[in-house]
């Protein structure tokens, strides 16, 4: 059995190494002796590209990619994925919070006859933020993609590469891992592990890059979105409806009731507000499919090492 390790290496120029010398100390540790690293430079501003190029010259098991721009975390694991030769592929982070030291774990779990097995943490080191943000990539993996409910995950996971395979077929731009593994596979499990303090630096994840990355789970893999629009068209049409009906027999019954300016600021703004989120997001979903046609690269590469 060959490993294939993926790590999308972005401002870890410090830590970069350590991550490959524990999983060198792993596999030596569980016995496997057929292994391959493949290093993805996301165009980092530091000199990461450097270090995974001294790294890759001492050791002929790791392979370096590097971006010509800043592509995200996902294009640069597809593209890492793109060069992997072994039977099962694993993915992981580049600051040392991945416990890589429990792949044990994941390795039993998978010969189970699982096609891919996410690690989850019992206690996450990090902000609130980020764990509010994990917890809403859950929330939508189950509501738009369909994902196994109570199925936790993480970015340290093993899957079997006909998974992996099928995953790089997608060529479009806008890839979103967790909806490509679903679009594959429902056969899946996650196991317990530990999560490490960060060795170095902070996350990368701004709000407005999460928000980014929700945005393009479910437009890019989800119509139900577009679902949601029309039930809650419909639901406050009837609302609409029902308050229209309220304020006739009002008048009719009374009179001297004085027309409601305010409310009627407040349905039309209500009513104003969800026309205009619809239609950004029917706006979305054509400027991504507009997108496609005109073959938007999903990454492009602009140097290799060791491949």
């Amino acid at each position: 059995m060959k490993l294939s390790f993926v790590i999308p290496c972005y401002r870890s120029e410090k830590t970069i190494r350590k991550v490959v010398d524990e999983i060198i100390t792993t596999v030596e540790k569980i016995n496997i002796q057929d292994y391959e690293i493949v290093l993805t430079n996301d165009c980092s501003p530091d000199k990461v590209w450097d270090e995974i190029k001294k790294i890759a010259a001492e050791n002929s098991k790791v392979k370096g990619i590097s971006f010509a721009k800043n592509f995200g975390q996902h294009a640069a694991l597809l593209a890492g994925y793109s060069q992997t030769t072994g039977d099962l592929i694993v993915s992981l982070d580049d600051d040392g919070q991945t416990p890589i030291d429990e792949l044990g774990l994941l390795l039993k779990e998978i010969e189970k006859g699982y096609d891919v097995v996410y690690a989850y943490y019992e206690e996450i080191k990090q902000t609130a933020f980020r764990r509010f943000g994990s917890f809403m990539a859950t929330k939508m993996a189950e509501v738009m993609l369909g994902s196994p409910k109570g199925l936790k995950g993480s970015s340290f996971y093993v899957a079997k590469k006909f998974i992996i395979d099928e995953m790089i077929k997608y060529d479009n731009p806008y890839p979103y891992l967790p909806g490509l593994i679903l679009r594959a596979t429902r056969n899946i499990s996650s196991v317990m592990t530990h999560h490490r303090p960060r060795w170095e630096g902070k996350s990368g994840y701004s709000f407005k890059r999460l928000l980014g990355l929700w945005i393009n789970g479910f437009t890019a893999f989800s119509v139900k979105p577009l679902e949601i629009g029309v039930y809650t068209g419909g639901f406050v049409a009837f609302i609409g409806f029902v308050f229209a009906l309220v304020t006739i027999i009002r008048k009719i019954s009374a009179p001297s009731i004085t027309a409601g300016w305010a409310s009627i600021i407040s349905v039309m703004l209500i009513l104003g507000g969800l026309i205009l989120v619809m239609l950004g997001l029917i706006g979305e979903y054509i400027g991504r499919i507009y997108i496609c046609l005109n073959k938007s690269p999903q990454y492009v590469i602009k140097d290799k090492t060791n491949n």
